[in-house]
């Protein structure tokens, strides 16, 4: 789920597609057995989505630490805010930023896929390393899982041309009522150099539909936030389509002074997965718009497998990711089981000698500042019992990391 949601919808809702549309089910006529014990076993689920056991029709090749990369795949969209000199502005190109993830956090997977799959559980210390080149320059991305009990990715996201910089962790908690409804914990935070501001960006809730036809897709619910230090505050109110009206994936947002709800300065509406325009509040002017189907996502470059060092993801899991690929569940089974034996005998040695695993590019912090700061307005909880502790990116290990980190 993205920092993020994990299980997402594509393009308004894989539900739309012929398998479903006459309310066929999607899953595979060899597969409707597991997946109908699936729906059995999630009914009493309260949890995190990793310790889900799912059928192996629905099972990605993607390991949930590539899902950070998600936050900035508009590189110059997400780079705009730091040329921008009236704070409202700012503040507004921020809020534009954020939505412009939505869909790519929440939905790309089931354009690329057809409906979301479960993705692979990071082992501790799991590394997805990546960098962005387009017109807005080198835009760098660390993500790690930070954590494995519970689970959690922490990530950092630069572009030094620009000083500006994203960082943050989550986790998520499950339950079930009616549908898979999922908590995300955890936060981000903007940074931009120039204005010396930050900006602490809250995670929207979201629920799992199209569980009954097997085509699984995310529709985000209740309330996110943006806070900044420059006393601006934004407010996402998200909603679906209900049983009589509405559209799936739709959002209101505004933007006003701290405090100050009913004077917002800008009005956002429109759909997540599709086009939204932003408005003056006071004289309905529209003064900017973002429609994904006509800005195009840059692509991530990964350096090649056989570069990569052993705890990065794709070579970590290339064995398994090719058996799902290839419907080899028996492969699946033993790959995976190779990797989880060796974290198990890592965990084991690091316990005999007393020490914990060390993190790469993350520490964990007593205290956090700035989100302590900014989170009072919006009534945010830190939550670190249930992350393992506040996370925060240490660019002084990345520097001196081992093998040595490529920065570009």
């Amino acid at each position: 789920m993205a920092s993020n949601g994990k299980l997402n919808n594509g393009n308004g809702g894989s539900c739309d597609n012929t398998a479903t549309k006459n309310g066929a089910s999607a899953v595979p006529s060899q597969s409707k057995g597991s997946w109908t014990s699936f729906l059995k076993s999630i009914a009493s689920f309260n949890g995190d989505l990793s310790s889900m056991t799912a059928p192996p029709f629905i099972l990605s090749t993607t390991s949930l630490v590539e899902y950070s990369s998600y936050w900035a795949e508009h590189p110059a969209v997400f780079v705009a805010p730091a040329s921008e000199q009236d704070p409202a502005k700012r503040a507004m190109l921020v809020l534009k930023w954020f939505l412009s993830t939505l869909k790519q956090q929440y939905s790309s997977r089931n354009e690329k896929l057809g409906s979301e799959k479960k993705p692979l559980n990071p082992f501790l210390g799991e590394l997805f390393l990546g960098r962005w080149e387009d017109e807005a320059g080198t835009t760098q991305l660390v993500s790690e899982q930070v954590s494995h009990h519970p689970p959690v990715t922490g990530y950092c996201i630069w572009n030094s041309k620009h000083g500006i910089r994203l960082e943050g962790y989550n986790a998520q908690k499950a339950s079930f009522s009616s549908t898979i409804n999922v908590k995300q914990i955890g936060h981000a935070i903007l940074h931009i150099d120039a204005f010396k501001e930050d900006y602490l960006i809250t995670l929207p809730s979201l629920h799992i539909e199209g569980l009954i036809t097997g085509s699984p897709y995310v529709e985000l619910n209740k309330t996110s936030y943006i806070q900044s230090s420059t006393g601006y505050t934004a407010k996402i109110d998200y909603s679906g389509k209900g049983w009589l009206s509405g559209k799936k994936n739709s959002f209101t947002a505004s933007l006003y002074p701290e405090g100050r709800e009913k004077e917002p300065i800008y009005a956002i509406s429109g759909q997540w997965t599709g086009s939204f325009t932003i408005c003056e509040a006071k004289t309905k002017k529209v003064v900017d718009s973002f429609n994904p189907d006509v800005t195009k996502t840059t692509p991530l470059t990964v350096a090649p497998i056989e570069q990569q060092d052993e705890m990065e993801s794709r070579r970590a899991w290339q064995k398994v990711a090719q058996a799902i690929s290839q419907g080899n569940m028996d492969t699946t089974s033993y790959e995976k089981t190779i990797i989880e034996n060796q974290q198990r005998e890592m965990r084991k040695k690091e316990k005999e000698e007393g020490r914990e695993w060390e993190r790469r590019f993350f520490n964990r912090v007593e205290t956090h500042p700035v989100f302590e700061a900014l989170s009072k307005t919006i009534g945010e909880s830190i939550n670190d019992n249930l992350t393992n502790g506040i996370w925060v990116f240490d660019l002084e290990k990345a520097r001196n990391a081992q093998p040595p980190f490529r920065q570009q």
